[in-house]
């Protein structure tokens, strides 16, 4: 079944609008869709429908909801990736990964062994990566389109850590801790009475391709990033994303 993403402002009471140019084409020309044809749309927020399709052209078109549910493919917490950009296109695949795998949001970051070097040209860049991300929603069904945000420098990341119920930083020095522990006693409900803090939003911190600077890890540690292991080989920096997604997934959704 095909699926669409709104606005809730193009959704009514009993008629769903779709009005954009590339959704349109997409209808029309490639899915060769028609009237009686129905569909899956989600505001983006949080409900999802499945709708009849009555009327459509090159300008909009119009859905007579059949069903509204809350969003079931949604992991009920959310995870921010904070990802070292790496060279190359590695960047689409990690995001086209880890949105399959159910991340909220992917953050961009500079950091001390970052070898792309902004020359300008990042907006395309971003815009493109969102791309590939609201790509990767409509193959896996699932209700929001995860963003890419603008790329931070490191020293702008640490702050942001005070959003979070747990920061993880997988490095690879960390001989101790595995993430598997560091889930289990986050998720622990003591941990909630203990800390007040119940576990929400998760925030996790990959390295590109040189890892972390050793001032970086200590100020990542510093800031409040609990140090994991995520196992006893080194990943490369497309892969321990993906791979923390899917442990934390397996923890705390199945």
């Amino acid at each position: 079944m095909s699926r669409f993403f709104v606005g809730p402002e193009n959704i009514g009471a009993k008629i769903i609008l779709i009005n954009d140019r590339d959704d349109l084409h997409h209808m029309v020309k490639v899915l060769r869709l028609r009237e009686g044809d129905e569909v899956d749309v989600s505001d983006t927020v949080e409900w999802e429908y499945h709708a009849k399709i009555v009327s459509l052209d090159k300008d909009e078109a119009q859905l007579e909801i059949l069903d509204k549910q809350a969003f079931a493919s949604e992991p009920s917490v959310e995870v921010t990736l904070f990802q070292g950009i790496p060279k190359s296109g590695k960047m689409e695949t990690i995001i086209q990964k880890c949105v399959e795998l159910g991340v909220h949001d992917v953050v961009p970051v500079f950091m001390d062994r970052t070898v792309v070097v902004d020359k300008g040209n990042f907006g395309k860049k971003t815009e493109r990566w969102n791309k590939v991300a609201a790509e990767a929603v409509k193959q896996c069904k699932r209700g929001i389109i995860p963003e890419v945000a603008d790329p931070l420098k490191m020293k702008d990341v640490y702050p942001a850590f005070a959003d979070y119920d747990l920061v993880l930083f997988p490095y690879e020095n960390e001989k101790g801790k595995t993430i598997k522990e560091a889930l289990l006693t986050a998720s622990n409900p003591m941990y909630e009475e203990i800390t007040g803090n119940s576990l929400e939003r998760i925030a996790v911190i990959i390295g590109p391709e040189g890892g972390f600077s050793d001032e970086e890890a200590e100020a990542i540690i510093s800031a409040g990033g609990e140090s994991v292991s995520l196992g006893k080989t080194i990943l490369r920096t497309e892969t321990a994303g993906m791979a923390a997604l899917a442990m934390i997934m397996y923890e705390l959704e199945l």
